[in-house]
Formats: C-alpha cells, structure tokens, sequence
C-alpha cells in the first residue's frame, strides 16, 4: 500500500502516534487510506448538500474495506461573483484546487480518492489533480439543481440575470424581477441549465471518470445518496485491479468528451478545461480540433440557455450514457476506453436508450448536423475564439457591423444599460483575458443585458475573456491573443467593421494589414491591473485562453 509510507515499520511509529490522536484504530490503519476531496462549503448552493454525499462515499468506502479521511477543497459560486472583483477570482481557483489537492494526497500518502466536487471550476480542477496524483480514483459530484418554475414555465439562472436586463429595458417590473428571484433557483445544487458545472460533471462521466448519472442526477434525489455510497465501493474495486486515472484519461476519452460536448451542447468554458486536463496527460490539445470534431457531430440537446429543457429533463431521458448511445450509432466514439467501473465505454453504454426524443434528439433527427461549439479563426483572432453555436440564432450567425470597444466589462455593461448599444453592433471588451484581467471574467452581466434589452438577435459580443455557460446569443470568448500581450483585438478602434461568419468560422476586422502594422507600431502594452498578491502571481504564470489557460513557469 502506498499509505504504508506513513503506517508501517518502526520509523513509522511517530507517524502512527498521530493517527492515534486522529482517534483511528490499528483495524483502520491496517486497510488502505481512501482520501475523500469535499468540496463542502456554505456559500455555494451547488455545495450546500456535499456533506451528505460525503458522509454516503465515507459509508461506501467503509463498506468495501477501505479507510476514508476526508480533507477540503475551495469552491467559488461563479453566480455569486458575477460581475465585479470577485469574478477574478473564479477561474483562477481551478488550479488552486488541483494545486491543494495534490499537494494534500501526496503529504499524506494516500491509497485511492474520491473527489466530491459539483461547480465550475472544482471539477476540472479536481480531475487535473486527479492525472497528477495517479492513485485510483472516483468522481462522484453533488448533482444539478431543479428548474424553477415562474408564471407557469421552468427557469433557470440565465433567466433571472436577463430578467435584470429587461427591467432595464422597461418590459418588466420590480415585482416581476422580485418572483424571479425567488423562483429561479429553488433548491440546493449546480444551476440547472447546460452551464459549466453541469457541462464539466456530465463530461466527467464521459471521461470515464465518474459512474452513470455522476451529470445528471439531481441533487435533491435520494438516488444521488445511492449513487456517492456506490462510488465509495468502486474506488476500493479500482484500488484491488489497481486501474488509475491515467489509464481512464488518454487522448482516445479525451476526443470522446469533445465529441459528446459538441452533442449536449456544452458551455464554452470546457474549451478552456479540456485542453488543462489534457496539459496534465501531455496532450497537446489544439483547440480548432473542435470544428473537425463538429463538422460530423450532430447536435442532439438544447438545454437551457440553448433551449426550454433542464438537466432533470436530460436525465429523465436516459442522461449522458443515452446520448453517447445515439452518437455509438455513427461510430462517433472510441468504445475501447477504460472506466472507472472497469469496463470499457462501449460495455457501460449497452442498452441505455433514449426514453426522449424531444430532450435528446435521435441522430437520425438532430438540432443540426455540427456541434454545439465552434472555434472561429482570422485576422481579429489568429489563435481562435470560442462561440456557443447552438445558442446563437439564425440571423447572427452571420453578422457584419461596426464595433463598439470598452476596455473592462463595467463600462461594456453601462453602455448596453444606457441605451448606448443598437441593433448591429459588436460590442467589443477586451483587457479582461488570462492575463489582462486577470483571471479571464465572464462576461454573462453583458451578454444577460443584450438579451433582456431585447438585442440578441441583432448584437454580438467579442471579448478575450470568457462566457458563462448560462449566456447565449452571439457570444464570442477566448479570443487569443489577448489584448495584454497585444492580440489584434486590442488594435481594434471604435466603428471598425468587424465580420463573424460562424458557419464558416470566421471572425475577421475589416482593416488592411498596413494600417494593423500602423496602430501595432503604436500600441504600448497597459500596466497590470493588480500587482500583488494571487492574482499577481497567476498573471505572471498563466498562458492564453486558446491554451486553457494552464500555468507554466515563465521562463
């Protein structure tokens, strides 16, 4: 056993006084230690429940014949940040958390794992600690929140921040926003639309990473309970065949979960955590992969914000397995791919039907025959930018119009409030990349303001930060390079004709090289927004987002 380093022999006797002061037996030190991440806490709604999932992985583990210990990692509700100082501190979490989680497993030599995370940036970080570490391991996260229901139709977060919007707009009252607010979000767990947590713990199953159900279950089921306990026993199974995250997480599993994102329609952040986790394996993940990969994969879900259906309506379908099901019929995906449960993906994935047609619809019948995602390229983004192309309409997905450039999002956002903002503009709002913002901000308070003041059919967003998956609309993200290290976006000028072709993948400035080499000559980079501190650090560490986003040593 790997914990015999810290259990076992005489030197280990100074080590085995502590156990005892943890109060564990000879009975329990004698048996594999299974370090248990909790992602616990009391400020995100999508963590509120995790000491119950806790408790249940702790029982299966016992159950199986292992130790569980329980240690913490950090989570940040990206709604709660949302459009201020704290969303700086959202993204730049994930490799906090894979950073604590490593460094807390190593130290203390545990046997196996079983990561409880459920928000955004918890689970890509927790599956990046999960390569590193390398000891068997299970995903189980908290589960995805209930729809609200208002005036008799489900909603979601996306709703209430457009519902703001529209009381700006003067098409909704105070009263009307106030039963928002207390409807959207009606029970504990991970927004219940295709946002980022519920896009990363759906993807998470495809991985191989977590068990069937791990995306979709809601929180507040019972069968969730089920599902932690049964995770405890599997990681005992997995530390007895001695199967590890590297075997799970290879290049074949990661093109599997492109492929099913470009199907369910996922936020444009897993374009930024797929390409991290596979930085972890020593895959070099090329980000416009993804058009060659959505060019034969069809689009099967719009769930909220794309469409009117939720995570418990996808689950009610038969879930992420249901949907890998209809893609096995074009031979989309690799079905030799090991998984947690020792089986390959084309053994887990026998017989789970499709239960709905109009939640996931048969490949045969899709949305349309490319992916939810797209990486558009030219001369505005040489090294792409990221748009959710299954929640843009018809008529913007080809748009030509003059850009309306703000340097943070606080001004794009009064702007559009203002009225400033009219039909065929492309608001443009750059500085708040990897490390211009830093941290790479999302941008849902703008996109939300388009969309409430009755713009999202005729105003696109272009910005070198990043969209929350609850935005929809002409939203283009990660555009790269940034305008911190003097990407073509921070050359752009007010009334520049900028053209977004998404079917073609094009996002092009209507300028001529020599007047970009003019203004290139003359641009002088800005002097960084915050100087001290994490974010300090991080900005100095941290690559562009058509990269992930992933740290390396500058050298």
């Amino acid at each position: 056993m790997k914990s015999d380093a810290v259990k076992t022999g005489m030197q280990q006797a100074p080590h085995r006084s502590l156990f005892n002061a943890l109060g564990m037996t000879k009975e329990e030190m004698a048996k594999p230690l299974v370090g248990i991440v909790s992602s616990y806490n009391e400020i995100v709604p999508g963590h509120m429940n995790l000491d119950k999932i806790v408790n249940a992985v702790k029982l299966g583990v016992a159950m199986a014949g292992g130790t569980p210990v329980v240690f913490p990692a950090i989570a940040v509700c990206d709604g709660i940040a949302m459009g201020h100082v704290g969303m700086k501190y959202s993204l730049v979490t994930r490799d906090l958390i894979a950073d604590s989680t490593e460094a807390m497993a190593l130290a203390h030599q545990f046997d196996a794992l079983v990561m409880v995370p459920n928000c955004d940036k918890n689970v890509p970080g927790l599956l990046m600690a999960a390569a590193r570490i390398n000891v068997p391991t299970v995903f189980v996260s908290g589960g995805p929140m209930l729809a609200g229901h208002v005036k008799g139709k489900k909603r979601s977060l996306s709703s209430m921040f457009e519902a703001v919007g529209s009381y700006s707009a003067g098409t909704m009252t105070a009263e009307d926003v106030e039963e928002f607010e207390n409807k959207v979000c009606p029970t504990c767990g991970s927004c219940s639309g295709m946002y980022t947590a519920n896009s990363m713990n759906c993807l998470t199953e495809v991985l191989g990473m977590g068990l069937q159900g791990n995306g979709t279950i809601p929180a507040v089921y019972s069968e969730r309970i089920k599902l932690a306990k049964h995770a405890g026993m599997q990681v005992m199974e997995m530390y007895r065949r001695n199967i590890r995250p590297r075997d799970i997480l290879t290049k074949e599993a990661i093109m599997n979960a492109l492929t099913v994102d470009m199907a369910l329609g996922c936020s444009t952040n897993s374009m930024l955590h797929l390409p991290a986790i596979a930085h972890e394996i020593g895959f070099d993940f090329d980000i416009t992969m993804a058009n060659e990969v959505s060019a034969k994969t069809p689009n099967l879900c719009h769930l909220a914000p794309a469409g009117p259906t939720y995570m418990e309506d996808l689950n009610e379908a038969g879930g992420v397995y249901a949907v890998m099901n209809e893609l096995a019929k074009k031979d989309l995906l690799n079905m030799d791919c090991m998984t947690v449960t020792g089986k390959t993906v084309g053994e887990n994935i026998a017989n789970c039907v499709n239960r709905n047609p109009e939640v996931i619809r048969p490949v045969e019948n899709p949305y349309s025959q490319t992916g939810g995602l797209a990486v558009l390229t030219g001369n505005l983004a040489p090294d792409g930018g990221v748009v959710k192309r299954s929640a843009v309409c018809e008529e913007m997905m080809i748009h030509e119009g003059p850009a309306r450039v703000f340097d943070c999002e606080e001004d794009a956002i009064a702007a559009i409030k203002g009225g400033k903002i009219v039909a065929g503009d492309v608001v443009v709002i750059r500085y708040e990349g990897p490390k211009g913002g830093p941290g790479m901000r999302e941008m849902l308070n703008p996109t939300s303001a388009i969309a409430g003041m009755g713009l999202g059919s005729s105003v696109a967003l272009i910005t070198d930060g990043r969209f929350s998956g609850a935005s929809r609309g002409a939203s283009i993200g990660h555009i790269s390079p940034e305008a911190a290290v003097g990407g073509p976006i921070a050359l752009v000028e007010e009334g520049d004709i900028i053209r977004i072709n998404i079917p073609e993948t094009k996002l092009e400035l209507a300028v001529s090289d020599e007047e970009l080499a003019r203004r290139r000559a003359n641009w002088q980079p800005r002097e960084p927004k915050v100087t001290t501190g994490y974010l300090a650090r991080y900005a100095s560490m941290v690559t562009s987002g058509n990269r992930g986003a992933v740290l390396e040593i500058q050298k």
